[in-house]
């Protein structure tokens, strides 16, 4: 998490000292690098709500963002005046919100999953198979351990 700047680093330092998870921290950390590039390195000290406005609408206009990518950056700014600056944003911003319609998740049906199943290698037919049949997340299944699962049921 070592950034060049002693800046980030006090924010990552104060993220996982309070155990925010590594890709919070990570995620957080590029939205306010970022911010603070998009002002001209200015402080984000020296900057009030009219900055974070104009950045959330470049966002949105300039590069197209998702709604949901907007409510990050928004969140990782909120973040940082909340508990690094201690100057709260304003409740009432006022910037342009990204409309993008969400996109239907391709749903596969139950015929796809047998085929695709059938054709997984062994190493990963356990982990497939328990995403697939308990709805779990990438990384839920990743830090599966032995003893979450119950064997009798």
């Amino acid at each position: 998490m070592k950034t060049r700047s002693p800046f980030l680093n006090y924010i990552a330092e104060y993220m996982l000292v309070r155990r925010y998870s590594l890709r919070t921290v990570d995620t957080y950390l590029r939205w306010i690098a970022s911010y603070i590039h998009f002002n001209n390195k200015r402080h984000p000290a020296s900057m009030v709500d009219n900055e974070v406005e104009r950045y959330l609408e470049h966002l949105v206009l300039n590069q197209n963002v998702a709604p949901r990518t907007q409510a990050t950056a928004l969140n990782s700014l909120s973040f940082l005046y909340k508990h690094i600056i201690k100057n709260e944003l304003s409740l009432n911003l006022n910037f342009a919100r990204s409309k993008k319609q969400a996109k239907l998740p391709v749903v596969m049906t139950p015929e796809e999953v047998k085929m695709l199943m059938a054709h997984l290698n062994k190493r990963y037919y356990l982990i497939a198979a328990l995403m697939y049949g308990s709805d779990l997340r990438v990384m839920e299944a990743v830090q599966l351990r032995v003893k979450d699962i119950d064997f009798d049921y």
